[in-house]
């Protein structure tokens, strides 16, 4: 932040309408890192997130003309439903989260682009007048709605987390899953609720990505995953599992969003910026394995 004030400007990098953009769209990817922070820590992996936030927005333009809670309750639905196969798959079939998801992430492409007829989904014409488009453009005083959905969403990840049976079997499941089976936690049935957690969240995301975009673009939210992952990891979780905070991961979003607001203002061709990202990524993770060896040692 400071280095964007110094060489953009007070009224650039650091003024109000660039901070309320910013903080609207990586609201969005807020939600998405949550669900992941969940899924990292039982020491699982969903690729599917972004696919699930896309075919969400479309099945969310395409219900936007029955108002934004049907709108909205659709494109969760459709998350959970695919967060549901995703964990049935994984716990029940014992197939690696990395290849599940990998599957659904490409499935999840596909019928964005059936739902969609292989084009972009157009808001219904009701969805400007009947509030849909406000589950993204409408402020609570001076704070965006989404920001405000992920406020929420946090403080009741971080009550999960650190206050209920459920949070404590997402930290024994990451930490030992063979102990903590042996501890009698329900494994199966925490797997499944993290990734129905995950898909949730993901399609609540594609709902308000829906409301900013206008439309249900099939191609919107590409490397939503890896950027939701990468989030976590700089936040300090670790992709073994075990060990995270939900806080933390908000932290790594608006670490991860800042930059991305430099690389913009710096005009980098977007296919730099997935380069950057891949690279500060890799030296996170590489970071995080050479702190823990003296541990593990």
């Amino acid at each position: 932040m400071v280095f964007g004030w110094l060489r953009y400007g007070q009224e650039g990098f650091t003024g109000t309408y660039n901070i309320t953009e910013a903080l609207r769209y990586n609201a969005m990817f807020a939600l998405i890192a949550l669900g992941m922070t969940f899924v990292i820590m039982t020491g699982g992996i969903d690729l599917s997130v972004g696919a699930v936030a896309v075919l969400g927005s479309v099945m969310a333009a395409r219900a936007s003309g029955e108002g934004p809670w049907v709108a909205t309750l659709v494109a969760i639905a459709t998350g959970v439903a695919i967060g549901l196969l995703n964990g049935v798959l994984i716990s029940r079939f014992r197939i690696q989260p990395f290849i599940v998801t990998l599957a659904t992430l490409l499935g999840g492409r596909g019928l964005a682009l059936l739902a969609a007829n292989n084009s972009v989904q157009s808001l219904s014409t009701e969805a400007f007048s009947n509030g849909f488009i406000d589950i993204s453009g409408r402020e609570i005083g001076p704070v965006p709605l989404p920001v405000a959905i992920a406020a929420v969403a946090f403080v009741i990840g971080t009550v999960l987390l650190n206050l209920t049976r459920f949070g404590r079997h997402v930290l024994a499941i990451g930490g030992n899953e063979e102990a903590a089976r042996l501890a009698g936690v329900p494994i199966d049935r925490t797997i499944i609720v993290v990734y129905v957690l995950s898909g949730g969240l993901a399609g609540l995301a594609g709902a308000i990505l829906a409301a900013y975009t206008f439309s249900g673009n099939p191609n919107e939210a590409v490397g939503w995953e890896l950027s939701a992952i990468a989030a976590v990891v700089v936040g300090g979780t670790l992709l073994t599992g075990g060990l995270g905070s939900v806080w933390t991961t908000l932290v790594g979003v608006l670490l991860l969003g800042a930059i991305i607001n430099m690389l913009n203002f710096e005009s980098l061709d977007p296919y730099w910026q997935q380069v950057i990202r891949g690279l500060f990524l890799l030296v996170v993770v590489i970071l995080q394995s050479r702190l823990r060896r003296p541990a593990s040692g």
